[in-house]
């Protein structure tokens, strides 16, 4: 997930990432200025700190620090569930300009274990494919653990379904019955009415 977003100093925007349990989540961020003078962005926002706080499925922290202009967080989740990723910028400066319009670059990697390219790069052959091997191993896992994630969501949706067809079913048979009864109702109170005016 790569994308960038608008907002006011001290703003605290977020976004929600729906993740699988036991799975490695890395963030890249950094934050643009708005220059008055220029009428653009600048290329970094000195003086500007960005704090970043992350959120379970059952509402605990998981993570919440104050990083630079530029930076890198992480955190590895243990629920399932849609994650809350909030960031909001803090200036490390004494005066701070509350109203500054800011530009924020974020890029969120979900389950990537990236390959260590001292090791990559290194003459010995044979430690280069055991990297990549153990990188496609944690891949591979990765890719399981999203498709079980998957499996228990939709064996969940199709519980609540089959519920919900039951609940409507029971419905249309307990207003069937009402109908009938306020039927069968209706037809005895009007004989019962002409028998009493002598009509039949």
């Amino acid at each position: 997930l790569a994308l960038y977003f608008h907002s006011g100093e001290r703003e605290e925007k977020c976004i929600i990432e729906d993740i699988p349990s036991d799975t490695l989540v890395i963030g890249n961020y950094k934050v643009q200025r708005w220059d008055i003078h220029k009428q653009d962005f600048l290329e970094y926002a000195p003086g500007l700190g960005m704090f970043v706080t992350v959120t379970t499925p059952s509402a605990e922290v998981l993570l919440s620090k104050l990083y630079g202009p530029k930076g890198t967080f992480s955190f590895t989740s243990y629920l399932s569930g849609e994650h809350v990723i909030c960031l909001q910028s803090n200036s490390t400066r004494f005066v701070a300009f509350a109203g500054s319009k800011l530009r924020i670059h974020l890029d969120i990697r979900v389950g990537e274990h990236f390959l260590d390219e001292s090791v990559v790069q290194a003459k010995d052959k044979v430690n280069e494919v055991n990297s990549r091997l153990e990188h496609l191993i944690e891949q591979i896992h990765h890719i399981s653990k999203e498709q079980n994630y998957e499996r228990e969501r939709e064996e969940k949706f199709r519980k609540t379904s089959e519920e919900t067809n039951s609940n409507i079913l029971w419905w249309a048979i307990v207003q069937t019955l009402i109908l009938i009864s306020i039927g069968i109702w209706q037809i005895k109170s009007l004989r019962d009415f002409f028998i009493s005016k002598k009509l039949v």
